[in-house]
């Protein structure tokens, strides 16, 4: 019985027989966001994982839901998702590229208004300064529109955490 217990754990510390290592170059991260103030209230959650091919080059996905609500305006609910590259020319700096697209739906309170749906593409070029996990650093959105984009600027700063 010892000896078909030890052969048990051993194979738990192995790696798959197929000789696949996909999951251990596989980084989790995302982000969550909470603001609220006089009469307006915003909650995201936005889970990403990144594959890292070697030290220098990532990619990966993200999902997003943001829901948003002024109390005198209107109410908005966002969804969507995006595909990110990363590239690390040295171990501090961070390149990135990034298409996102997302789905907004805004009701507004006073019929003055349409209530619209629609799709909003972005592609944004950024760059950053990585210490260990954390990146922190700006991105611009070449596709920014002010009528549509949820962004109120092209220029948009990030923080990003991967595990």
């Amino acid at each position: 019985m010892c000896l078909i217990s030890c052969c048990a754990f051993s194979q738990n510390t192995t790696a798959d027989p197929q000789g696949s290592d996909f999951w251990r170059y596989v980084r989790f991260g995302g982000g969550l966001g909470l603001s609220f103030g006089n009469g307006i209230f915003s909650a995201t959650i936005a889970p990403s994982a990144i594959y890292d091919f070697n030290t220098q080059f990532s990619a990966g996905v993200s999902l997003n839901y943001t829901y948003f609500k002024d109390d005198d305006f209107f109410k908005s609910t966002i969804v969507g998702g995006s595909f990110i590259g990363l590239y690390n020319p040295l171990p501090e700096i961070q390149l990135s590229t990034e298409f996102e697209y997302l789905n907004v739906s805004r009701n507004f309170e006073d019929p003055i208004f349409v209530d619209d749906n629609y799709w909003q593409p972005a592609v944004f070029f950024g760059v950053g300064y990585s210490t260990n996990n954390i990146t922190v650093g700006v991105r611009y959105n070449v596709l920014h529109d002010d009528e549509k984009s949820i962004y109120a600027d092209a220029l948009v700063p990030f923080f990003r955490v991967y595990f």
